[in-house]
């Protein structure tokens, strides 16, 4: 009895010790050479704060590992001699999930003896060791605790000075006052598709990323006078990361919420093998919900999937494959859509008349090699390998609305004549191919080369009916090969351990039509002291436009059909960039630059009396003859003060100022559409640790307020009075003599975020429910003639008004 007593209590010693202990978890990752990218054996990685000082050094892979680390966030600083020490602060802990870094120290260009360590905060460090400029990192952390993200990697550029949205409340990057068409979207190094659902040739129309971010890395955004490595790209370059694997135990998450429903898994493909797997699958919550037959239908349902890979197979003596892949299907049947509800590709006018169907689907794919080959101990050669493709299948359906007299003084609404009017059948598919060689000559000198090819397999076809809606004309019909080769060299030069220079030139060939340029760039980075810096660059840049505007149909007066826009040249810019930061405490930057971007070879429609430039195509899609002889300018200043998320609180406050203006032949500067003129945004948040009686929980609050200024819009015809004077029976509605002159109203939202986490001991819980728009403002986003209207005149407005979306997520 004696013994059976003695044991229970044992036990129950034991037992409560273990539940009183605090939750842990280990960190581990590589520490590598920022430029010759290979394992640093030796360097020290600890945790600052923590008391005993836990940290460690890595092994001959360069690799570290901290075990038994308390849940919550750390700062883990990394040092070595002869490098300068660096500082990653805000590193999430949970016990649900290993946390594995993959990171980079930079070697000092001064003696030893010089050499002061003081740990340095990298909080929003560009990725690219090349781009000295414009550029700054977007971490899966950020997206994870911003406002209004909505676990959608695209929409946290919002947040950051300079960008802004479409006020449709889509997740296009309108930057800088640019079009959001000339944003580059590159997947692991590697250009890619449009990784939006419901895209269309120009736009995102659906707002919906196929990215998940619960299984993306940090990653890169770059919004001007970009490093020698980029072209094709006009706004800015998005180089998104998947992260690896967990290549020593096998983890998973699931997730559900309001707007979709996904399962991650990743571990690794045996043991004592550093390869790993990452694999993640989403659906529609909506498609869920329909396919089991809660709800039969609903209207405007738009339905996706998509799926996520990454595998790394790392060999002892021919370097590392890395494969990816990112696929998605979207799709919706949208009926009797009102002027008010939604704009249409081919929509005609928007005319009050007239109620449309709209049946989409779409399809996209991205897959790629990637391989790197260490050839000494600076040096190293990476090779890609890459296959992309997407689709867009449009149809609408119009139907004419027919009143008639109900006989006691009313009239009943009815719509007839069902007819297709618009027909869209795209599909494209990319064959990719790169070679790059890197060499750090020494700790002042680097140097990058690069080539690459991309063989663009278009099949494309559109048409709509003819106003009278009894002939269909072709808009584009063709199938047709275009060959790109880009090269590019890039130098980067530490004059001294203050002034970084990178410098090179980037060249450009289309072999359909023999259009080429040669592009320098040169950008420099000066730190004047610990808490002081200014930056400059310049880069020539260009971009092809959009496909279709290649192969528009065109009849001349004799029958006859041309495509006169075959030889279309390249659109072209010249980007000034200046800057200045301040670091006025260890967790507090003021940042202010200056830009100028000068806009030339602007395709413009041949016509002197026309206002139509390509740079302002969207759902408005104009089939018609152009000419390189427009122009445009893009200038402003951006603010951005900035408390990093330190002692479990922040706030991010930006503001932008800018104008983007263009001409075309008829000489008449004008507003662009996107062209708000200013930007502000307000965030904040507050994380409490340790709460509960296991003291297992962390609630945090964010909140988001941005002011934006309007789209510019071409208005209905008004007279000298302002009263409107349309004339339907001559299909006369808009006034293209003021084109952009003036927006209808701005835009502002307000959004807040509650997040709740739970630690258990072998599981992290997390919900989130994020409200976007919480006063249901709806900004005017254009106008269109209504008969049943107050002074005929109809709105189109967004968003929809307050919109919760949240989402369960369990990480084991």
């Amino acid at each position: 009895m004696k013994n059976f007593i003695l044991t229970t209590f044992i036990i129950a010693m034991f037992t409560t010790l273990a539940f009183s202990q605090k939750l842990t978890q280990t960190v581990r990752g590589t520490i590598i050479d920022a430029d010759s990218k290979l394992p640093i054996i030796g360097a020290t990685a600890m945790i600052l704060g923590s008391d005993p000082l836990v940290g460690t050094a890595t092994d001959v892979n360069g690799k570290f590992r901290l075990e038994n680390v308390p849940i919550g966030r750390i700062t883990l600083q990394l040092s070595y001699l002869g490098y300068e020490s660096k500082t990653i602060p805000n590193i999430v802990v949970n016990s649900g999930k290993e946390v594995v870094l993959n990171l980079n120290i930079q070697e000092s260009v001064v003696k030893l003896d010089e050499v002061v360590i003081k740990p340095k905060r990298k909080n929003g460090e560009a990725l690219n060791k090349m781009s000295l400029i414009s550029a700054r990192s977007v971490s899966i952390e950020q997206t994870k605790r911003y406002a209004g993200t909505f676990n959608d990697p695209s929409r946290i550029l919002s947040n950051f000075a300079g960008v802004t949205s479409t006020q449709d409340g889509s997740n296009d990057i309108i930057v800088r006052g640019n079009s959001p068409k000339y944003i580059q979207w590159r997947l692991e190094g590697v250009e890619i598709t449009n990784p939006n659902h419901f895209a269309d040739q120009s736009y995102t129309i659906g707002g919906m990323s196929a990215l998940n971010n619960n299984i993306l890395a940090t990653s890169g955004f770059y919004t001007g006078a970009f490093s020698p490595e980029y072209g094709n790209a006009l706004s800015g370059v998005y180089d998104i990361k998947l992260r690896a694997g967990n290549n020593e135990k096998f983890e998973s998450s699931f997730g559900f919420g309001i707007i979709g429903t996904d399962f991650t898994v990743e571990g690794p493909f045996k043991k004592g093998y550093t390869g790993s797997y990452l694999l993640n699958y989403r659906y529609s919550t909506v498609a869920i919900i329909k396919d089991i037959g809660l709800i039969d239908n609903i209207p405007g349902a738009m339905d996706f999937q998509d799926m996520s890979a990454k595998i790394v197979l790392p060999t002892k003596k021919v370097g590392i494959f890395s494969l990816f892949a990112l696929g998605g299907l979207s799709g919706f049947m949208w009926e009797d859509i009102d002027a008010d509800m939604l704009p249409t590709p081919g929509d005609r006018n928007m005319k009050s008349d007239i109620v449309e169907d709209f049946d989409k689907d779409n399809y996209l794919l991205n897959s790629g090699l990637n391989h790197t080959l260490v050839i000494n101990k600076n040096s190293y050669i990476k090779t890609t390998l890459a296959y992309s493709t997407d689709g867009i299948n449009n149809d609408i359906f119009e139907s004419e609305i027919i009143e008639t007299d109900n006989g006691q003084g009313g009239v009943l609404l009815d719509t007839v004549d069902r007819t297709l009017n618009y027909k869209s059948r795209l599909k494209k598919s990319a064959y990719r191919s790169a070679l790059t060689y890197s060499n750090k000559l020494n700790a002042k000198n680097k140097i990058q080369i690069g080539t690459k090819y991309t063989l663009f397999d278009y099949d494309n076809n559109q048409s709509m009916l003819n106003d009278d809606l009894t002939t269909r004309v072709t808009l584009i019909n063709f199938k047709e090969n275009i060959g790109v080769l880009r090269n590019y060299i890039s130098w980067k030069h530490r004059l001294n351990k203050d002034i970084t220079i990178v410098a090179g030139l980037h060249n450009m060939n289309v072999l359909y039509n023999n259009k080429s340029t040669l592009e320098p760039r040169i950008a420099v980075n000066w730190k004047l002291n610990n808490t002081n810096s200014v930056h400059a660059g310049y880069g020539k840049h260009s971009n092809m436009e959009g496909i279709h505007n290649y192969f528009i149909k065109t009849e001349l007066e004799d029958g006859s059909v041309i495509e006169p826009n075959k030889d279309l040249d390249l659109l072209k810019a010249h980007h000034y960039v200046l800057g200045y930061e301040k670091r006025f405490t260890e967790n507090i930057m003021a940042k202010m630059e200056v830009y100028y971007q000068y806009l030339y070879n602007l395709p413009v429609e041949n016509n002197n009396t026309s206002y139509y430039a390509t740079i302002n195509g969207g759902d408005e899609y104009r089939y018609v003859d152009l000419v390189n002889e427009g122009t445009g300018k893009n200038y402003g200043v951006e603010f951005t003060l900035e408390r990093y998320f330190i002692n479990n609180y922040y706030y991010l406050i930006n503001a932008s100022l800018y104008e983007s203006k263009y001409k075309s032949l008829e000489g008449v500067e004008r507003n662009t559409q996107h062209n708000g003129n200013y930007l502000v945004n307000v965030l904040c948040g507050k994380e409490f640790e340790n709460l509960g009686k296991k003291q297992n929980r962390t609630l945090g609050l964010n909140a988001k307020i941005s002011f934006a200024g309007g789209r510019k819009i071409i208005p209905l015809l008004r007279d000298a009075q302002g009263n409107l004077a349309v004339d339907p029976a001559n299909n006369r509605y808009w006034d293209y003599d003021k084109a952009y002159e003036n927006k209808i109203e701005d835009n502002h939202q307000v959004t807040i975020s509650v997040n709740y986490k739970i630690n258990k001991p072998k599981a992290t819980h997390e919900i989130k429910l994020e409200l976007q728009n919480i006063t249901g403002y709806k900004v005017k986003v254009t106008e269109y003639y209504d008969k049943s209207k107050p002074n005929s005149i109809g709105y189109l407005a967004y968003p929809i008004g307050l919109f919760p979306n949240l989402m369960y997520r369990v990480y084991f």
